[in-house]
């Protein structure tokens, strides 16, 4: 070695911290001894035989590897190598490469939470969000109780998934995964037989907050906006639909796998013919059916419904207004504005009802001059005469 670094005429011998391929020349429980092509020889032991890349887990003699320069002699005058530091990186070089094609691979899960899936790719752990799960993996609970959901998702567990590298930082020592990316990939030409515009016939997969999934197609799934459920005012998809139920939507727009889905589409908007069943001014019926801060929502008929502002519910000021009305009562309500084209219907309560300083004022009055009667003839006034009576 001495010899090597003071002969100026050979090759020039490797730094610390640098990356050097050799060949495997003996492989032992501990230890793995490395010819540097014939300019010197080393030798990778201890916890650095361990790499992320999971590459040299079983070498024999002969094998190509790369290493890291450590120390350029040891107490055996042989170079000191890592495979641990060598493959860390490449492992993490070999993620950003996967991530950068696009490469479809499969992931061992390993564990779960209720935010997702735990993977493995070679000895570096990684991520499967919810979120990323396929329309078939994706947990449907209602409500969303997160206990079920985890419930679900542990029956991954020493499953394998075909998933796509969507996040790589070393620094964080960050991997992010996707199913959903590697399913888009398999599902495009499905999806690609479906155009805007187009009705599908589905199944109601699962029901949220928000709206509900439906199942067409190729195992395709398609999302219905809580707002393209119908025509009228929802505060809960499970008042329209429920889980199995045969449905038909149009397709309203696609966006890589997301493709949303309208129901009402399908149906004649009632708001159009609001105008020949509503005037302005008009005097109707309707059923509480929500309470705001702002107003009450009112149900005129099963699909018009209308809003009365908290200012039209009574003459005087009020806070709430329950103080006024009750969710499920029905009402008289006069109608202060019809625009169809924006399924807006405004309606007042305080219209149809007179202020409580006018009922009021009318029997003061009243029993005011009632009481001032008999003060109006006092024995010193003269009194008028009497009606003769004429003869008959």
């Amino acid at each position: 070695m001495e010899e090597l670094l003071n002969n100026p005429e050979q090759p020039v011998l490797p730094k610390i911290g640098q990356v050097i391929e050799g060949t495997v020349i003996s492989v032992s429980t501990n230890e793995v001894h490395l010819d540097i092509d014939g300019l010197a020889s080393g030798v990778v032991r201890g916890r650095e035989l361990v790499d992320e890349s999971g590459l040299y887990s079983n070498l024999k003699v002969g094998d190509r590897v790369q290493a890291t320069v450590l120390d350029l002699e040891n107490e055996n005058e042989e170079l000191e190598l890592s495979f641990r530091q060598a493959g860390h990186q490449k492992a993490w070089d070999d993620l950003t490469k996967l991530m950068k094609e696009g490469t479809v691979i499969s992931v061992p899960v390993v564990d779960a939470n209720k935010g997702g899936l735990m993977i493995r790719i070679g000895r570096i752990d990684g991520f499967l969000p919810v979120s990323q799960l396929t329309v078939e993996h994706y947990p449907r609970v209602e409500g969303g109780e997160k206990s079920k959901i985890l419930e679900l998702l542990k029956k991954f567990v020493g499953q394998e998934l075909r998933v796509k590298v969507i996040d790589v930082d070393e620094s964080d020592s960050k991997l992010i995964v996707s199913e959903k990316a590697a399913w888009e990939e398999k599902q495009h030409a499905a999806i690609s037989k479906y155009k805007v515009g187009d009705v599908i016939k589905g199944k109601i997969t699962g029901v949220v907050d928000f709206g509900a999934f439906v199942e067409f197609g190729d195992n395709l799934e398609g999302l219905v906006h809580i707002s393209e459920l119908a025509w009228q005012r929802i505060d809960d998809p499970r008042d329209i639909v429920r889980v199995g139920d045969e449905v038909q939507a149009t397709i309203i727009s696609i966006d890589g796998s997301k493709i949303s889905l309208s129901m009402k589409s399908l149906k004649e908007d009632p708001w159009r013919k609001a105008m020949e069943k509503y005037k302005t001014g008009q005097t109707v019926k309707g059923r509480v059916l929500k309470i705001n801060p702002f107003g009450i929502f009112v149900e005129l008929d099963r699909d018009i419904h209308g809003l009365a502002h908290i200012s039209e519910l009574a003459h005087e000021r009020i806070s709430d207004p329950s103080e006024v009305v009750k969710i499920g009562e029905e009402y008289k309500f006069k109608i202060l504005s019809i625009e169809p084209e924006n399924h807006r219907l405004g309606l007042s309560l305080k219209a149809l009802k007179k202020p409580k300083t006018q009922k009021e004022s009318k029997p003061i009055q009243e029993a005011e001059i009632q009481e001032s009667k008999p003060e109006e003839f006092t024995p010193d006034q003269p009194q008028a005469p009497a009606e003769k009576k004429l003869p008959e």
